[in-house]
């Protein structure tokens, strides 16, 4: 039977990613790796401020351009595009411009989203939010639950894309159409699924769709980027915001607040502009080799790690179907904090959270690298399942 390859020169990629010389990475769930081309934006940045001390009309190119790459990625326009640090202040910037003194104070949250999302609509109870939640069980979400959760009350639902903990993604298009019906906005967190799954935000008529660029699409902490549905931004006046949310940043009118007519009157203070630099590279070069080859890829890793795990005897949380998860498999242990540091002490690299050892690989990986990741679970948890 042979073996099966993806839809691309991966052998070549693979030289543009130093730590593969040392480490099997599988901890994109968290961070990918640096590539070549990252670290030459990098280096760009910092040639530009040791030439000139302060290429501002260039810097701020960048983090447009930035806005440009996010745009392609979703099928949205660069004019629905904010920048913030974090999918953090992004999502407090949403909530801030949520009037919940009216009869519409319902949020309804996920179980399975990242912690910060429950934190944010959480503290938003000052404010009259009155927080209900969807509940998971055995790590997954069935979309029909959510329909007893949205009425006429809600104001807003937020519905990750893909589980942080173990990779299962739920159906946005239907969730919206439910939020829809009662008048409800939705928001979605795609970080753990942009740059490993086609994500069409005109398709799935999400209200805003929110994330980061260190995980999936190959950058750096600190830049994130939010998309705002046309025709919504204009209606809302976000009480997080600073001085580049103007019509003119650079009027420098502090007694005024001129809103910009599109998604950038969710901007803040001045940009992560290194940041923006590394997340471009990082979006074009995932962009270039096709979210869906990628995706068509994932899947036979994915399979890989399912089959493998249970042969193996390993303990899956979440989804076995391939099609409702994202590249992230989890596999429940007794310590995944300690076997983390183990495997990293053995040059293999995965990623803790709570109950589970996620593997996560990408464009890059191999079968040998899935293999020999599952291969070191199973040496050292063979005493735990024994």
């Amino acid at each position: 039977m042979p073996v099966p390859e993806p839809g691309y020169d991966i052998d070549a990629l693979r030289q543009r990613i130093p730590l593969l010389a040392s480490c099997i990475p599988m901890n994109n769930c968290s961070q990918g790796p640096q590539t070549d081309v990252t670290r030459a934006a990098a280096e760009r940045y910092l040639d530009s401020w040791n030439r000139t001390g302060m290429d501002w009309e260039a810097w701020i190119e960048e983090v447009r351009l930035a806005k440009v790459a996010f745009a392609a990625l979703i099928g949205a326009s660069p004019d629905d595009i904010a920048v913030f640090s974090s999918v953090s202040e992004a999502m407090s910037a949403v909530a801030s411009a949520i009037d919940f003194s009216g009869k519409r104070r319902r949020v309804v949250v996920s179980e399975i989203e990242f912690p910060t999302t429950g934190h944010i609509w959480l503290a938003q109870q000052r404010r009259g939010a009155q927080v209900s939640w969807v509940a998971q069980r055995d790590g997954v979400i069935e979309t029909s639950a959510y329909e007893a959760a949205i009425d006429e009350d809600t104001a807003i639902v937020a519905a990750c894309h893909g589980y942080f903990l173990n990779g299962f993604t739920q159906d946005l298009s239907s969730i919206v159409a439910m939020a829809r019906a009662k008048g409800a906005l939705v928001f979605a967190d795609a970080y753990q699924t942009l740059g490993v799954q086609p994500v069409n935000v005109r398709e799935m008529g999400v209200d805003f769709l929110a994330s980061g660029t260190l995980k999936y699409l190959m950058g750096v902490p600190g830049i994130a980027f939010l998309y705002v549905r046309p025709g919504l931004a204009e209606t809302l006046e976000p009480a997080v915001t600073g001085w580049f949310g103007r019509s003119n940043p650079f009027s420098f009118d502090i007694k005024g607040l001129s809103w910009s007519a599109t998604a950038s009157r969710f901007d803040s203070g001045t940009p992560p502009i290194v940041n923006a630099y590394i997340a471009r590279a990082g979006m074009e070069m995932i962009s270039t080799i096709g979210v869906g080859k990628i995706r068509a890829w994932h899947e036979v890793l994915s399979e890989r790690l399912r089959d493998g795990g249970r042969e193996r005897g390993f303990t899956l949380h979440g989804t076995t179907d391939l099609a409702r998860k994202t590249a992230n498999t989890a596999f429940v242990v007794r310590d995944s904090h300690a076997l983390e540091q183990a495997m990293r002490e053995r040059g293999v690299l995965p990623s803790a959270r709570g109950p589970v050892i996620r593997l996560a690989p990408h464009f890059y990986n191999t079968i040998a690298d899935v293999d020999a990741a599952l291969d070191l679970v199973a040496e050292l948890t063979r005493n735990e399942r024994s």
